[in-house]
């Protein structure tokens, strides 16, 4: 993953998706192809044509912040976009990260995780590579895997190749689409921080090959730093859950994240999770638990999460 084909790629992507009435451009000509005109985006951001053009060739690399920041605002870029777009043309600023050592969990949190017996919670690394999980989030995210499987980094599994690759993560998740953009995102960001992640270069290189919703997604260059929201889950041994979740960052330099899940208190949720966490099997499941639909859950009290 070349940085300035990267930052290339990236303003070409952004370029493509803003529309002339988006950014109060007069719309003249016929275009060839959709999007801003290179010469329209070079005079919102203050920059000459000639100028903007090398540096989405990837021709210039001394940027200065000032430009770099006029070209954000001329993209309407969030705010995890713009971060982005300064990892993409300032490679030299950003720490590039060649571990010779294998990634490790750290002690203490492994400790944490396991004292959060019921609370799923799993350790990712920063290519989103599993380092280590709880007992429930290991049922409840990937049951089929081996639980010993991320103590070796040659078993250790990858959620985002899971994601893309495994039938059976794949029909975990009933809004797999949201999960797969959400995923592919933020790939995307830790892409931008790591031009010479070969580890990363070679997962990216796999899913393109052996997946073509990954190589579309991963075309369209998304960008979100995804901290928390919801996750609509279709689980084999207790039915639907819908599961808060929240991704904390430890205050090293390590990029690892911890990805804990929730249910709202009293909700059906929460009484799938305590089965999950007690049962083992969809023998402990009251009958017709595991079928009910998220959508239309009748039959079911939502606050007791109990059939009537």
């Amino acid at each position: 993953m070349g940085t300035h084909s990267e930052l290339g790629e990236f303003l070409r992507v952004r370029r493509a998706a803003l529309q002339p009435e988006d950014v109060g451009v007069l719309n003249y000509g016929i275009r060839r192809v959709p999007g801003l005109r290179r010469e329209e985006l070079a005079m919102l951001a203050g920059v000459s044509t000639t100028y903007y053009t090398r540096l989405e060739q990837g021709l210039s690399t001394n940027a200065s912040d000032a430009v770099i920041d006029a070209i954000a605002r001329a993209l309407n870029l969030s705010m995890d976009e713009r971060a982005h777009l300064f990892n993409l043309a300032r490679p030299g600023k950003t720490k590039r990260r060649s571990p010779a050592k294998p990634d490790k969990v750290r002690p203490g949190t492994l400790k944490l995780i396991q004292s959060m017996s019921g609370t799923p919670a799993v350790v990712l690394g920063r290519r989103s590579e599993v380092l280590a999980w709880n007992a429930l989030g290991h049922r409840l995210v990937a049951g089929h895997v081996d639980f010993a499987a991320p103590e070796s980094p040659s078993s250790r599994p990858n959620m985002t190749r899971l994601l893309f690759l495994d039938d059976h993560t794949r029909e975990l998740y009933t809004r797999w689409p949201e999960e797969a953009s959400r995923a592919v995102a933020s790939l995307r960001l830790v892409a931008g921080k790591s031009a010479d992640d070969h580890e990363l270069a070679s997962l990216v290189g796999e899913l393109t090959l052996k997946s073509q919703e990954f190589a579309r997604l991963w075309a369209k260059h998304p960008v979100e730093n995804c901290m928390s929201g919801v996750k609509y889950l279709h689980h084999p041994e207790v039915g639907y859950l819908e599961l808060n979740f929240e991704v904390l960052t430890p205050p090293d330099e390590s990029g690892h994240r911890v990805l804990l899940y929730a249910a709202e208190p009293g909700s059906l949720a929460a009484t799938a999770l305590q089965l999950l966490q007690s049962s083992g099997g969809v023998e402990a499941i009251p009958r017709g638990l595991a079928e009910i639909d998220a959508g239309n859950p009748a039959g079911l009290d939502h606050q007791s999460g109990l059939l009537s």
